[in-house]
């Protein structure tokens, strides 16, 4: 089993107040690892200096056996992620939104995009405006902007927020598949 995320002795202040405190955790490929805490607990700080969004006080992160701090970029490629909402245009369809991020990317053709629309079930609301979207596609259409370049880890921050029991379901049936069929590693935080 391969290490894909690797976090050794997180540590976060701000000014005189500790964030974190040594915070460490390990997911390997195929893993789900749920990391679960309170409000104010320090779960979306941790996802932010795993994923660069702010500076580590100490500690390490390596995400494909690159140091984030050293090597950002390289650690960072193969890295999908969700934190707080995830952005999308609401005046666009699903599909011109899923376009959008593709060309941030090399080499995403169009039967990647329509495999991973298939993958996260919005076949049959692709081409409608995300405005018209529920919650729950417009979280599914967020998996699949962030899952468009194969990454090996993904990333989310409170993925089933707002969801209904079915959608919640759904959102669970979608992730062991990524992490089975995909062998992602995916870290969840609730």
């Amino acid at each position: 089993m391969e290490t894909i995320l690797k976090c050794e002795n997180l540590c976060k202040t701000f000014g005189k107040k500790q964030i974190l405190k040594n915070v460490s955790l390990q997911i390997e490929e195929g893993d789900i690892l749920g990391f679960i805490g309170p409000n104010g607990a320090g779960k979306t700080t941790t996802i932010k200096l795993i994923l660069g969004l702010q500076g580590i006080t100490s500690g390490t992160v390596y995400i494909n056996g690159y140091d984030v701090q050293k090597n950002f970029t390289k650690a960072i490629e193969k890295v999908g992620a969700i934190v707080e909402n995830p952005d999308m245009y609401m005046y666009l369809t699903g599909y011109e939104n899923l376009k959008l991020v593709a060309n941030m990317y090399k080499g995403i053709t169009q039967s990647k995009i329509d495999e991973i629309v298939k993958l996260v079930k919005l076949e049959n609301r692709i081409n409608d405006k995300v405005s018209k979207y529920s919650l729950g596609m417009r979280q599914r259409l967020g998996i699949a902007q962030a899952i468009l370049h194969s990454p090996k880890l993904l990333i989310l921050d409170e993925p089933t927020n707002g969801l209904d029991p079915e959608g919640i379901k759904e959102m669970r049936e979608l992730l062991i598949e990524l992490a089975q069929k995909q062998k992602m590693a995916i870290l969840i935080s609730s």
